[in-house]
């Protein structure tokens, strides 16, 4: 259960700060009240924004340290009993927000705010290929050889997506907070000798897969050339079974004749 319930205090003087904190999912991150409790500090609260809604879901009153259980945070929250700073463990995306530290004593209310943002892991950008033969101009005889390239990532969010040559950026793709899988074509020739690289980052993490433009890789025209020589052999193999049908048929004939 989240408490929705506040304290008052007549006489109030507030004095506000800001944080602002970014984690990857599954790390733990404490939130410092940056004091230590002594017996002036009546009461210590945090909240957590959540629907619009400031919900209490840890407190110390006194010596009492109170964590309230819910389905968001479930055994996660953690509070130190000197300091009243809040540790949330294993950390998901759905803890994400802003949170709110009220300290109040026998004379005065201070509150701190923490905005934090938690990023799920990033994947590895995958690399599909194609090869495909084009030349630069009608007028070469021979054709340059080149690689299609697709770098995808499945179900990202607040990511930007990179093709690099060398440290050069080609060309990206952003996407802010919906989940969605991203795509970035290239094209290179075959056995270019510069590094191209595949990245997808977001504010505090990247991964990085690099294109081989070196491997081995089918070329479009050698299934069409397989296909001519199957038609061949078909060819070749009808012409025989209906020359010896022809030849059975004499054959038989003769004998008939001489019978």
């Amino acid at each position: 259960m989240i408490r929705k319930s506040f304290f008052v205090s007549l006489c109030i003087i507030w004095f506000s700060s800001d944080e602002v904190m970014s984690v990857t999912e599954g790390e733990s991150v404490t939130l410092n009240t940056d004091i230590k409790l002594s017996g002036q500090i009546e009461e210590i609260v945090w909240t957590h924004k959540i629907n619009n809604l400031d919900n209490i879901i840890a407190e110390i009153k006194g010596k009492n340290i109170n964590i309230y259980p819910n389905v968001v945070y479930g055994d996660r929250l953690q509070m130190d009993n000197h300091t009243g700073s809040l540790t949330i463990r294993n950390i998901t995306t759905e803890h994400s927000g802003l949170y709110k530290l009220l300290i109040r004593n026998d004379r005065a209310l201070s509150q701190k705010t923490f905005t934090v943002t938690v990023y799920a892991h990033l994947p590895f950008p995958v690399i599909s290929r194609n090869c495909s033969l084009s030349s630069s101009s009608s007028s070469e005889r021979s054709s340059v050889s080149r690689l299609s390239v697709l770098c995808s990532v499945l179900n990202v969010s607040a990511v930007s997506l990179s093709w690099y040559k060398g440290n050069s950026v080609l060309s990206n793709i952003s996407v802010s907070n919906l989940s969605i899988s991203l795509s970035l074509p290239l094209e290179v020739e075959y056995q270019d000798n510069n590094t191209y690289s595949c990245v997808v980052n977001n504010p505090i993490t990247n991964r990085t897969t690099h294109l081989n433009t070196s491997q081995t890789c089918q070329e479009r025209s050698e299934p069409l050339q397989n296909s001519h020589l199957v038609g061949i052999t078909v060819s070749v193999i009808l012409v025989l079974v209906v020359s010896s049908a022809v030849l059975i048929y004499f054959h038989q004939r003769k004998c008939k004749s001489a019978n």
